[in-house]
């Protein structure tokens, strides 16, 4: 199962408000959580693989994120605590940190093309912004049984970003 739901609103703290809060940690936190409830109760005997997108602006803390990075952190601990809750079920849980990646969300946002995504790139060894195929693979690898022995790992999947 792979926890993709998530928002994010890029806003100086004088501008945010507590509505903006709350749907970031409903979204990214509760929703995930939620979601893994779910999946847990039919996993079954055979166990199962447990996926959380995170982010990558958890290593670079960028100004005007601080709601977004919150929740991603969350995000981070919530992937360590439930693999060692649910190993025992035989249910790995690990989590993908993506850099910036073009998606319909990123375009809508106005992140791709703006002087943000700009400035992400320069940050970026590999020097562009990850294509969702990018992060899809690490995710069918986390799903699979290659992956049998990894629980609680968050990987960068950005390009390098940190």
């Amino acid at each position: 199962m792979v926890n993709n739901a998530g928002v994010y609103n890029l806003l100086p703290i004088e501008a945010l408000t507590e509505d903006d809060f709350h749907r970031h940690f409903n979204i990214n936190v509760l929703g995930l959580l939620l979601a893994t409830q779910e999946a847990v109760k039919v996993f079954g005997e055979e166990g199962g693989s447990v996926i959380n997108i995170g982010s990558a602006i958890t290593s670079i803390n960028p100004p005007q994120t601080v709601v977004y990075t919150a929740t991603k952190g969350a995000v981070d601990s919530v992937t360590r605590v439930l693999a060692k809750e649910l190993g025992p079920k035989k249910i790995r849980v690990n989590s993908i940190n993506p850099g910036v990646i073009e998606t319909e969300g990123t375009t809508a946002a106005g992140i791709i093309g703006s002087d943000f995504e700009k400035q992400f790139i320069a940050l970026t060894p590999l020097g562009r912004t990850g294509q969702p195929e990018d992060v899809a693979l690490v995710a069918a690898f986390l799903a699979s049984d290659e992956s049998r022995w990894v629980t609680g790992e968050t990987l960068a999947v950005s390009g390098g970003l940190r």
